[in-house]
């Protein structure tokens, strides 16, 4: 890539056409240069290896900050306004207003992490309930998305820009979680049970809505899925990658959004699923059936997630949500289950949570009722569940797991310098953070028991 030479760079710098201060109150001419000073090949380029060990550090919690503006503070609003049906802080009692199908806009910010600065980020608002009660009870610690080459077409000089080596990343603010570790030790556990999940790290993140820089809190980064993961954990990423909204009870096209091979328009291989799945050769032919399913669903890998899943007690997500998974087409296995957005993982929700046994999840959830009707799979949950409670479900390993992000983070959450408060935290009070670590640990030793009931 050619950068502006440094005599037209102080011209630019000396004429404030454009700084990496400013406050993006609205973008230049698309036809302007734009001054890149920050760039090197490793740090922005598109030509290195995802850099793991910056970006998703397990030892220490780094820092990022952003630069919205007034101007672009103002037109979220608007769009989340015309989104949800009321404006930022104002939104009445929970439920009031539906989900929009569509997803927020993007505006372009500049963002600073290690002295460093990223041009015309890709900024957008993402999720669902999160996002729409953070917005209702006016919390500015928003959940959102970096893109980092998203105005690439505008911007030449940013074609292909890249985070060391990231192009996408997500941010979650714990808005369920007063203990803002869920999302991290959820991945953590499923990655290491053996289940494709998110590589995630914990940032301080500043936002600037105009007025100068304020402090959001803890966040944790998210890897994104159809970003890095796939190329990094399957060692190919050729196949079909999909975000559904689905039960698998029937296909519905625009219930499976694809992330890669838009232009091929090939769904077949979901299809095939769905169709196999609920067809009645299952009561005819049960031996037949698993065949035909395996042939294009990975049968077991599903039942090893549905294991993890169910013993950590996360049902924000299939079971009583049709969304919050991918399903990456593996060449050799077949349609793969991913996890996705764990940040009410190893929670009880009471009235929503279910058995061990799965014995109440209804005809409504197909991959879990069929499956587990059939004394096959079943034995195969047993078995999944039975090695994750020997090799890593161990409630000491896991409390003391838990100890350290609660120790890594807690400066930053309750420090005298760094803090939580006000209208920039979903925390109501400091209490509830330093609670919250007890609670985990009583959950995971009363999952812990209950599985280890279940088996016996």
């Amino acid at each position: 890539m050619k950068h502006t030479p440094l005599w037209l760079l102080s011209i630019f710098l000396a004429s404030t056409i454009w700084t990496g201060c400013d406050t993006q109150e609205s973008d230049p001419n698309p036809d302007a240069e734009l001054v890149t000073p920050d760039w090197t090949d490793a740090t922005h380029g598109n030509q290195v290896d995802p850099d793991y060990e910056v970006v998703f550090p397990q030892n220490q919690v780094n820092t990022l900050e952003i630069t919205l503006g007034k101007e672009n503070w103002t037109a979220i609003q608007n769009n989340m306004q015309t989104l949800v049906g009321f404006a930022f802080g104002a939104g009445g009692q929970p439920g009031q207003a539906p989900f929009s199908s569509a997803e927020p806009d993007y505006v372009s910010v500049p963002v600073k992490f290690n002295g460093k600065e990223w041009y015309k980020v890709g900024f957008r608002l993402k999720g669902n309930s999160t996002l729409r009660n953070s917005w209702r009870n006016g919390i500015y610690k928003l959940p959102f998305r970096l893109n980092f080459d998203r105005y690439e077409d505008e911007f030449p000089q940013i074609q292909n820009q890249r985070f060391h080596g990231f192009k996408e990343l997500s941010f979650s603010p714990g808005a369920n979680d007063p203990s803002l570790i869920r999302e991290k030790i959820g991945s953590d556990i499923f990655r290491q049970a053996g289940i494709p999940c998110s590589q995630t790290a914990f940032y301080k993140v500043y936002l600037d809505f105009g007025d100068g820089p304020r402090y959001c809190g803890v966040y944790t980064v998210v890897e994104v899925v159809d970003d890095t993961l796939i190329q990094n954990q399957f060692g190919d990423d050729s196949g079909n990658i999909y975000k559904p909204e689905s039960t698998f009870q029937n296909f519905i096209q625009a219930q499976f959004e694809k992330k890669n091979n838009e232009a091929q328009n090939d769904y077949s291989d979901v299809q095939a699923t769905i169709s196999t799945l609920n067809s009645n050769l299952r009561l005819i032919d049960p031996a037949l059936w698993r065949s035909n399913l395996e042939q294009h669903f990975n049968a077991d890998h599903f039942m090893k997630w549905l294991a993890i899943n169910t013993t950590m007690l996360n049902w924000d997500t299939y079971g009583r949500m049709a969304h919050n998974y991918y399903l990456y087409h593996e060449p050799k296995a077949g349609l793969t289950w991913i996890p996705w957005d764990n940040n009410e993982a190893l929670m009880n929700r009471g009235t929503m949570t279910t058995t061990i046994s799965l014995e109440s999840v209804g005809v409504n959830w197909p991959l879990i009722r069929y499956l587990m009707d059939d004394p096959v799979y079943v034995e195969k949950y047993k078995v999944y569940m039975r090695e994750f409670l020997d090799k890593v479900f161990i409630t000491s390993d896991i409390h003391n797991r838990l100890t350290y992000y609660h120790n890594l983070i807690s400066p930053h959450v309750i420090g005298p310098v760094d803090r939580e408060e006000g209208k920039y935290s979903h925390l109501q009070n400091p209490t509830l953070f330093t609670s919250a670590l007890q609670t985990l640990k009583q959950h995971v030793a009363s999952q812990n028991q209950l599985a280890t009931d279940y088996l016996q």
